[in-house]
């Protein structure tokens, strides 16, 4: 019998999960997403998934937290630590954020350290730039921000998730936007498709 699994994840990852779980048949896996605006302010990312995980849980065999560390400065980490038992583990995705195990995390490394100044996108980020990056930092009204944010990057690197032409103009255009370079890279799930079947078929105890 499959393990009965929640994963509680980023907003911003519920269609990547989504597409794994039904790719691989994961029947028993259960999503629920937290808003993916919480990344503005990453010091309520842990005091949201402890509010969740603190409720009921008795239903689901194990956990899989959709956060990497995220900015919380290994909270996320010692929470997972303080809730997990035996009997109901708690898990989360490696690294400290999605663009890490999108990429792979040697892949991530090497990239990081090749060029520091490059800024990252995924297909979530591209669909809502405008909404998040221009609007949810406050380039929209302000747009003396601009320079301050990103007057330091040179690169934009588009972490691919799908093949999608359309997905590909909106980052160039993200990009042209902000005045840099465009670089995609074709990623896939990375290490979110084996960390969801992982946990989802119960292959680690």
């Amino acid at each position: 019998m499959s393990p009965r699994v929640l994963i509680l994840a980023c907003g911003a990852l519920a269609r990547e999960i989504r597409d794994v779980a039904r790719l691989h048949d994961l029947n028993g896996v259960t999503l629920e997403c937290l808003p993916a605006a919480l990344h503005m302010t990453p010091d309520r990312i842990t005091p949201a998934v402890r509010a969740r995980l603190e409720r009921d849980r008795s239903e689901f065999d194990r956990v899989l937290i959709g956060y990497a560390d995220c900015g919380t400065a290994g909270e996320l980490v010692d929470l997972c630590g303080d809730l997990s038992t035996p009997e109901r583990p708690i898990e989360m995705m490696p690294g400290a954020h999605c663009y890490q195990f999108f990429a792979g995390t040697d892949a991530f490394t090497a990239m990081h350290d090749n060029d520091p100044t490059a800024f990252y996108l995924t297909d979530y980020l591209v669909k809502h730039f405008e909404r998040l990056i221009i609007g949810g930092l406050g380039i929209a009204e302000h747009p003396e921000l601009e320079s301050m944010y990103f007057g330091n990057y040179t690169k934009m690197i588009y972490l691919a998730q799908t093949d999608d032409p359309m997905l590909d103009e909106k980052a160039q255009a993200a990009a042209d936007r902000l005045g840099l370079t465009f670089s995609r890279i074709a990623t896939g799930y990375g290490e979110l498709e084996s960390e969801v079947l992982t946990v989802g078929t119960g292959a680690r105890t």
